[in-house]
C-alpha cells in the first residue's frame, strides 16, 4: 500500500542534511542544531562505536534524559546496523539489569543523572563500556564522555552497511504492567508504515515544530515526535524535564510549536489550568494529540471548550504496533472513541474463537498491517500466542461502530466477572473522573466467595478536596447500576503509574492481595 522511500532512519537525516542543511533539526534550550550539524554528530558517534568494536546487530542500550544525545546515539546505532534499545528511565537497577541481560546489550549510553542505577552494571551484565551524557566524574577506559567523543572524532563516511527495510530498527520493552517487560522487535517497515499512515491524515511540512517533553524511550514519543518530524524535515523542540510544567507552555510560545503530543494527565491539567490570555492568542499549535492511556470524556469537553483554535485528537496504539493503530480525524471526532484505524492498518473485533463480531458487539481488538511487530525478543511462545495468521491480539476489549470508529472498553485482563456478569472497570472510572473532587481513579476486581469477583476503587483526590466513601458511592448510584458500584473505596495520595501516566493496576492488585 505504501511506497517506502527509505530503508532506515539514518537516511532521513542524510537526505535533509543534503537538501536543506541549514534547516533546524533540534531545539535544545537556547541551542539550535541544523540537519547538517545533526548528521555530523551522528557520523562522529557512529564512527566511535565502530572503533570500539560495535558490530551489526549488537544491542545498544540508551538510558538518557530527553536530549540530543538520545537522538544521536539512536541514529548512530542505526547507521552502523546496531540495534538501539531505549530503556525506561523510571526503572531501578534490578529492572535495568534485566533488560540489558535480556537484550544482551554490550554498550550503554546513560545520563549521569542515573549513575547510581548503572554504575555496577559491569559485574551484572555484558556491558563493556558506558558512554555518559552530562557531567560524570569518574571517567576511565570503561566510562567515557559523550561530549568528548563528539569533540575528538570526525567522520565523513556516509554509509557502513546495506540496509533492508525489514531489518530490525529497535527493540522497545513493554511497560511491564503484567510482569516482566517483553522486548517488542520493530523493523524499519513497522515504524515507517506508522509514519506514512499518519501522513495520509495530517498535513506535516518542514515548517512544523514538534515538542518533545514525554520520555523519548516510549514508543509513542519515539515514532510520533522524533522519527516522524525527522521524516518530514521538521523541527524537534526538546524539553529535558516536564517540571516545571510552565516551561513547556513557555517553549510552545517561544519556539512556535505546531504539533503538541501528550497523555491524558497533561490534557486534564491544561483543561483546568489558568493560562495567560496571550497563550490562546499567540500559540501556533494546530494539532494536540493524545495517546498512551484513555482520555476521559470530561477532559475532552473541557479542553475543546478552552482551546478552540486547534483539534485534540485521541488515538490508540501499543508498542507492538509501532505504536499507532487508530486516531480520530480532524474533520470528524467522536467522544469516547479513539477513531478509525489509520491507513494501512486493519482492525477487527473478535470473540474467543477469533470469529469477527458485528458492529457494536464487545470483543477483543486485533490488528493487522505493516505496523505489527516481528515478535517478542527471546519469547517464541509469547509471540505465537500474540500473533495469529498475521493478526496481533491486543488484549484490549472494545467495539466498532458503523463508521469504523473504535471504542475501547477495557483491558481483557482487567475485566471483572461478578455472578457471571461482565463489569468493565473503565466505565466506572469514567464516571468517577467526571466528579470534580476526583483527580484520578482506578477500579480493579477483588476475589469474593459469594460473587466470584467484586469491584473496588482506588481514588486520588484533587488538592484540598474533602469527600468520603459514602459520598462517592451516593454519586456513583446516580449513574450506575448497583452491581457496578465498588464495594470498597480506598483513598490514596497518588496512584502508581508508568512513565506515560497509565495506572499500574498490577501494583494495586498486589497491594490488595497483601491487605487481606
Amino acid at each position: 500500500m505504501f511506497e517506502y522511500r527509505y530503508n532506515n532512519f539514518y537516511e532521513l537525516v542524510y537526505f535533509h542534511a543534503k537538501n536543506s542543511p541549514k534547516n533546524i533539526a533540534l531545539f535544545d534550550g537556547n541551542k539550535k542544531i541544523t540537519y547538517e550539524e545533526l548528521k555530523s554528530k551522528i557520523d562522529s558517534f557512529a564512527r566511535f562505536m565502530e572503533l570500539i568494536g560495535t558490530k551489526r546487530d549488537d544491542k545498544v542500550g540508551i538510558l538518557t534524559i530527553n536530549s540530543p544525545e538520545f537522538i544521536i546515539s539512536f541514529l548512530a546505532a542505526n547507521k552502523i546496523g546496531a540495534i538501539a534499545v531505549p530503556i525506561n528511565t523510571f526503572l531501578k537497577e534490578e529492572e535495568i539489569v534485566y533488560i540489558l541481560n535480556d537484550s544482551k546489550a554490550k554498550l550503554l549510553i546513560a545520563s549521569s543523572k542515573f549513575s547510581q542505577n548503572v554504575e555496577n552494571l559491569f559485574n551484572q551484565t555484558d556491558i563493556k563500556k558506558i558512554i555518559w551524557e552530562g557531567d560524570y566524574k569518574n571517567l576511565d577506559e570503561k566510562n567515557i564522555s559523550f561530549s568528548e567523543i563528539l569533540s575528538n572524532i570526525t567522520s565523513k563516511r556516509e554509509k557502513s552497511f546495506n540496509y533492508h527495510i525489514d531489518d530490525i530498527a529497535t527493540i522497545i520493552y513493554t511497560s511491564g504492567t503484567t510482569g516482566k517487560p517483553k522486548g517488542a522487535i520493530l523493523s524499519f517497515r513497522n515504524i515507517f508504515s506508522n509514519i506514512l499512515g499518519i501522513k495520509k491524515l495530517l498535513t506535516i511540512t518542514p515548517k512544523d515544530r514538534f515538542i518533545v517533553y514525554l520520555p523519548m524511550f516510549h514508543s509513542f514519543t519515539l515514532t510520533v515526535t522524533i522519527l516522524m518530524p525527522l521524516y518530514f524535515g521538521s523541527s524537534i523542540v526538546i524539553i529535558r524535564s516536564i517540571m516545571p510544567f510552565s516551561n513547556i507552555i513557555k517553549q510552545v510560545l517561544l519556539k512556535r510549536v505546531t504539533i503538541f503530543t501528550g497523555v491524558p494527565d497533561v490534557y486534564n491539567a491544561l483543561s483546568k489550568a489558568k493560562l495567560p490570555w496571550y497563550f490562546h492568542w499567540f500559540n501556533k499549535v494546530k494539532f494536540y494529540v493524545s495517546g498512551a492511556a484513555p482520555l476521559s470524556e470530561d477532559t475532552l469537553k473541557r479542553f475543546n471548550h478552552k482551546f478552540k483554535k486547534a483539534k485534540l485528537l485521541e488515538g490508540y496504539g501499543l508498542s507492538e504496533c509501532s505504536p499507532v493503530v487508530a486516531v480520530n480525524r480532524p474533520q470528524k471526532q467522536k467522544p469516547k472513541s479513539v477513531g478509525p484505524a489509520i491507513p494501512g492498518v486493519e482492525v477487527k473485533i473478535v470473540n474467543e474463537d477469533m470469529v469477527e463480531l458485528s458492529c457494536n458487539e464487545i470483543g477483543e481488538i486485533i490488528v493487522k498491517g505493516d505496523n505489527v511487530m516481528r515478535g517478542y525478543l527471546n519469547r517464541l511462545e509469547d509471540t505465537n500466542d500474540t500473533i495469529i495468521n498475521g493478526w496481533l491480539k491486543t488484549g484490549d476489549l472494545g467495539y466498532m461502530d458503523e463508521d469504523g470508529y473504535i471504542y475501547i472498553v477495557d483491558r481483557k485482563k482487567d475485566l471483572i466477572i461478578s455472578k457471571g456478569i461482565n463489569i468493565y472497570p473503565r466505565e466506572i472510572e469514567e464516571i468517577l473522573m467526571n466528579n470534580p473532587f476526583i483527580k484520578a481513579a482506578a477500579v480493579i476486581g477483588k476475589k469474593d466467595e459469594k460473587n466470584g469477583e467484586i469491584p473496588v476503587a482506588y481514588i486520588e483526590l484533587e488538592e484540598g478536596a474533602n469527600v468520603n466513601e459514602n459520598e462517592i458511592k451516593k454519586y456513583l448510584k446516580e449513574h450506575l447500576a448497583n452491581f457496578k458500584i465498588p464495594k470498597s473505596i480506598y483513598f490514596v495520595d497518588e496512584l502508581p503509574k508508568n512513565a506515560t501516566g497509565k495506572v499500574l493496576k498490577r501494583v494495586l492488585k498486589e497491594r490488595l492481595k497483601n491487605e487481606r
